[in-house]
């Protein structure tokens, strides 16, 4: 097993040096892009379904016994715990329920802009890639003749499809899973607004 595991490894590296030091650039992007995508997706789980009020009614029933499903069931209980605390102080709820919400509205937001970034960037990193496999290209055309710098011009143009190719591998799939977790992100600052709104109502009544 660990002899194939070093002739894949082996495989991997020549195909990684066969681009140049852009590759390795993109393969920890493609690293970072992924631990990002992959925290935010496990971050992002809605927990009970349901609406937003029921939800409430069931964490105000249960009291001690409480079941924890997602990140909606921890912040509903904040929520309700801090408009007590409010409630107790006679001082308005909404400000209370706002700082208890506020870790989670950190939470959901959380590497976000990681992944926009790489995104963005995992492109113009192939296309420098791309750049710098025509010059290697060109310099071999201009310093000897075509015949005996073969080598040197197709390993240029293999490197500038190569890196060109990793760029959009990187990119796409980040920026459709990216946009997939940006809508659960917005939908949990709605249902945020709806908790703080709801408890605070009910409390000033």
């Amino acid at each position: 097993m660990i002899e194939s595991l070093m002739i894949y490894w082996g495989q991997f590296t020549y195909f990684m040096n066969s681009g140049g030091v852009i590759m390795w650039v993109l393969f920890f992007l493609n690293l970072l892009l992924w631990y990002g995508l992959g925290y935010r997706y496990l971050t992002l789980k809605r927990g009970t379904r349901g609406n937003v009020r029921r939800l409430i009614e069931k964490h105000e029933k249960l009291k001690d016994k409480k079941i924890y499903v997602g990140l909606l069931d921890y912040a509903v209980q904040d929520a309700i715990i801090a408009a007590k605390i409010a409630k107790k102080i006679q001082q308005k709820p909404r400000e209370f329920i706002y700082d208890a919400l506020f870790p989670y509205i950190i939470v959901i937001s959380k590497y976000s802009v990681l992944v926009k970034t790489i995104v963005m960037l995992a492109p113009l990193v192939g296309l420098l890639g791309t750049v710098i496999g025509m010059i290697e290209t060109f310099d071999a055309l201009q310093s000897s003749s075509m015949f005996a710098q073969g080598d040197s011009i197709a390993g240029g143009i293999s490197k500038a499809l190569f890196t060109t190719e990793l760029g959009l591998v990187v990119a796409v799939p980040g920026l459709i899973i990216g946009k997939i977790l940006d809508k659960k992100e917005e939908q949990f600052s709605l249902e945020f607004e709806q908790i703080v709104d709801i408890i605070s109502t009910k409390d000033e009544k």
